[in-house]
């Protein structure tokens, strides 16, 4: 999750908390609770500086104040009006929030906040507060109606939270999943699959519909690496693969190795070498200009297609053999 997210789900949390303490001193003063509506009061400021806080990146101070100021709020709230309202039922409910603030301070690089200290306090808040009530009654009374009412919705507010929360909880696991396969499965140069990915689908391919692979190699790589330098051969290869995209849409592109490519296409070998030619000639004629250098760029491809009794090595392989053959007869140019 970036800081935007964050901070955009750190305004809707703020915004609920303040409107929830809007009604709840609205309930106070139906329920005659004097202490409790004055305490209202600095507590509506307390989240009126939050947005503050927030639009400042300071997501640390906010939550700590925010961790503190609602368990006291919420057990000050139990020992008043008995924890038959169910008020308590937030207190527990900030626990897994505090699990979650602290790995997202870990991955924001701010400071942590200690999770197993934060819920200590905050049960033994609960502890006390729902004790004195269980124990001592409440400060004030309240109809049994109202206090009936008031728990009811206090549980389906805290339920539908905790809902929600779960719901948040299992997207950020599949963004996090998602990115580690992309980091598995993706060359970080040029955007391309890797050769991990590759050998898999290609085991894939040969159980389905007629595929051909296309071997690729940039002709005399070395060379424009020693003359031009290692960033003008990171931007061929880059715009190389940039240009096999655009010319082999319904293909799966791999970088292979070093300045080595597969490509996996659905089809047999006649209309490959076409679309592969297409491709040889896209190269060739693209200007390649890294500062003021021109580069010449051309590559030779090798073909081959699946005939269901080789192995996806012999099959790799034969594409490779290929290649090698365009290699020794001149180089720029498709052999199939």
């Amino acid at each position: 999750m970036d800081t935007k997210r964050i901070k955009r789900f750190t305004y809707i949390i703020n915004t609920v908390i303040l409107l929830l303490v809007i009604g709840l001193a609205g309930f106070f003063v139906l329920c005659k609770a004097p202490l409790l509506i004055w305490f209202s009061i600095p507590t509506l400021f307390v989240y009126i500086i939050g947005y503050i806080l927030i639009a400042k990146d300071r997501l640390d101070i906010y939550v700590r104040i925010v961790y503190f100021w609602i368990t006291i709020y919420f057990c000050l709230c139990t020992i008043c009006l008995g924890y038959k309202i169910g008020m308590h039922l937030y207190c527990m409910s900030m626990i897994p929030i505090i699990f979650y603030t602290e790995y997202m301070a870990d991955k924001m690089g701010k400071a942590r906040v200690n999770a197993f200290v934060v819920s200590g306090f905050i049960a033994i808040g609960y502890l006390i507060s729902t004790g004195y009530s269980a124990f001592l009654g409440p400060i004030y009374t309240v109809d049994n109606t109202i206090a009936g009412t008031f728990w009811i919705f206090n549980s389906v507010i805290v339920l539908a939270f905790l809902v929600f929360y779960s719901r948040l909880m299992l997207s950020l696991i599949g963004d996090y999943e998602n990115k580690l396969k992309e980091t598995a499965l993706i060359d970080r140069l040029t955007g391309l699959y890797n050769r991990h990915y590759m050998i898999g689908r290609l085991e894939s391919a040969a159980k389905e519909a007629p595929y051909f692979i296309a071997m690729l190699d940039i002709d005399d790589f070395k060379k424009i690496n020693d003359r031009y330098g290692h960033n003008a051969g990171d931007y061929v290869l880059v715009n190389v693969a940039r240009i096999m995209k655009e010319n082999c849409r319904n293909s799966k592109i791999s970088r292979w190795g070093g300045e080595e490519f597969l490509i996996l296409t659905p089809g047999d070998i006649a209309g490959g070498a076409s679309l592969i030619e297409q491709l040889r000639s896209a190269v060739e004629k693209e200007d390649f200009s890294f500062g003021e250098d021109h580069i010449k760029v051309t590559i030779t491809a090798g073909l081959a297609d699946y005939t269901g009794d080789v192995s996806v090595d012999k099959w790799v392989n034969t594409a490779d053999e290929n290649l090698y053959k365009g290699k020794k007869s001149g180089k720029n140019k498709v052999v199939c």
